[in-house]
């Protein structure tokens, strides 16, 4: 049988490979206008699927006033009840309660008028007992305090850096006009009295203040306990050998209640301070003129 040449299948298999190649590019074509024709309506259904995503805010940072250590901090006074704090902001505050946020310094502290503000004064963890002092307000870093030292009302503003924290659940709460005392704790009412105040030479002053300390006396028998307070007599500079400060103990005889009769000092009956002896100390005291 005769072969056919090499050359002959070569032009006879041409037209073939030519369809295909044309075949091939309009497939091409074809898949390329069906994608750019179904794009766009994807796209946009897909956009319309959820809310564009919400830009994330960086939070702004808090600057916290660094405290400016004094070159010499034992020239500075120290803020008990025996001593003038010149220079210490007096509390602005209405006379209501706070939360309850009490602290103690861990090891003596510097007191001072601002946050980041000039040093005023020097405080010790121990006075009358353990130093608890109420806290009044507070910035980043810092909160603002009673300080136990005249004048009456002086605040001032310590670091946290060295505080332990607390919250009592009390309120001592003291009526001149009407003589009467008020304990609550958590919001109720303990415990309602009578109680004696400060005469017109000697009145026991009003304000935001707190309980300084507890602690008994040998050398006296009118109370068994005595309940130093945050705050002074308005008259007197000294009493007794103390400091005229302010405190709140019994007395031997029922007279004195309902009655301003005392130098500054707030006598209570004995069942009173039996429960005002288990209130924590840096408790608030608010004496107002109701």
């Amino acid at each position: 049988m005769a072969q056919r040449p090499p050359e002959s299948s070569r032009l006879l298999d041409r037209p073939y490979l030519i369809a295909c190649a044309v075949g091939g590019v309009l497939l091409v074509l074809l898949v390329m206008v069906v994608v750019a024709f179904v794009a766009p309506f994807g796209a946009g259904e897909a956009r319309q699927v959820g809310p564009p995503p919400v830009p994330v805010l960086a939070s702004p940072s808090i600057a916290i006033p660094p405290a400016m250590l004094p070159a010499d901090p034992a020239a500075l006074p120290q803020s008990t009840t025996y001593t003038v704090v010149d220079g210490a902001p007096l509390d602005a505050g209405p006379l209501t309660a706070t939360d309850g946020a009490v602290v103690h310094p861990r090891r003596e502290v510097v007191v001072y008028a601002a946050p980041g503000g000039a040093p005023i004064a020097r405080l010790e963890p121990q006075q009358i007992g353990d130093t608890w002092l109420p806290v009044i307000a507070q910035q980043p870093g810092w909160v603002q305090v009673l300080l136990p030292s005249r004048p009456n009302s002086s605040a001032g503003w310590v670091t946290e850096t060295a505080l332990d924290r607390a919250v009592t659940p009390y309120l001592i709460r003291v009526h001149l006009r009407s003589l009467g005392m008020e304990l609550f704790k958590d919001g109720q009412r303990l415990g309602n009295w009578t109680v004696g105040i400060g005469k017109e030479s000697a009145p026991t002053p009003a304000g935001r203040t707190f309980l300084l300390g507890s602690f008994s006396d040998t050398a006296q028998r009118y109370s068994p306990v005595i309940l130093p307070l945050g705050t002074h007599s308005p008259t007197l500079n000294s009493f007794g050998g103390g400091p005229g400060t302010v405190a709140i103990h019994t007395w031997p005889t029922a007279t004195v209640f309902g009655t301003r009769s005392s130098d500054g000092c707030i006598r209570v009956p004995k069942d009173a301070l039996h429960q005002l002896a288990q209130v924590p100390l840096g408790t608030l005291v608010l004496i107002d003129e109701n």
